[in-house]
């Protein structure tokens, strides 16, 4: 059979054993989102003790603030602070937990997480209590939440997309959806699954990757 796209390959190389723990302490440093907001690893002290800190090591579950989607996400909810405040909050995806964890930290009366990677559920228990706050967590089938005036949720555009009637219907009259994990190119097409329920407020992008804002009508 004719191979009809170009031959593509493969290649590997050794790595020189290490102190693999050492090595992500070594890179892995403290980071400021907007003015109110740091993520800080648990062996370092945080850099503005009258900043809001989520104090977070990496692990199995996606999400530490150093991926641009994250860093999106994190700087939507230090810049919207006054919109958290004694709200309730979504994080519909909630990998390791730090949108939630930072969402209650900044002010939010309650926040629910939700995965399907069972891993993404103890990650989220784990670093809240870390962090001394509380989170409701639980995989979709088991996920009970009230509808919140704040919905996150940082996947990937075909999810996005999929999910956009649960994703409304969980986002209260006059609330906000912070939707990201996908690529600039994809913003309008997730914009056109959500436009019956949302006004879309100003894209913001960053290394390629795109965060979108909507406001439920």
């Amino acid at each position: 059979q004719l191979l009809t796209s170009p031959l593509k390959f493969i290649k590997s190389h050794q790595l020189e054993d290490c102190d693999w723990v050492r090595a992500w302490m070594d890179h892995y440093k403290p980071m400021a989102f907007g003015e109110h907001l740091w993520i800080c690893p648990t062996h370092m002290s945080p850099p503005d003790p009258t900043a809001t800190t989520v104090m977070l090591d990496p692990g199995l579950a996606f999400g530490t603030g150093t991926h641009p989607t994250t860093a999106l996400c994190l700087k939507w909810l230090s810049d919207n602070k006054a919109e958290i405040f004694e709200q309730n909050v979504i994080d519909y995806g909630c990998g390791s937990g730090v949108l939630a964890i930072a969402a209650k930290m900044l002010g939010a009366k309650a926040c629910f997480g939700t995965d399907i990677d069972p891993q993404a559920i103890t990650a989220t228990l784990t670093n809240s209590q870390r962090n001394q706050v509380e989170i409701s967590a639980s995989l979709p089938d088991k996920f009970i939440a009230p509808r919140a005036h704040i919905v996150l949720a940082n996947i990937l555009a075909g999810p996005l997309i999929a999910l956009a009637p649960v994703l409304a219907n969980l986002t209260q009259a006059n609330g906000h959806i912070v939707l990201a994990g996908l690529l600039e190119r994809d913003a309008q097409l997730v914009k056109d699954a959500y436009n019956a329920w949302f006004k879309f407020m100003p894209d913001a992008s960053l290394d390629g990757w795109t965060r979108l804002h909507g406001i439920k009508q």
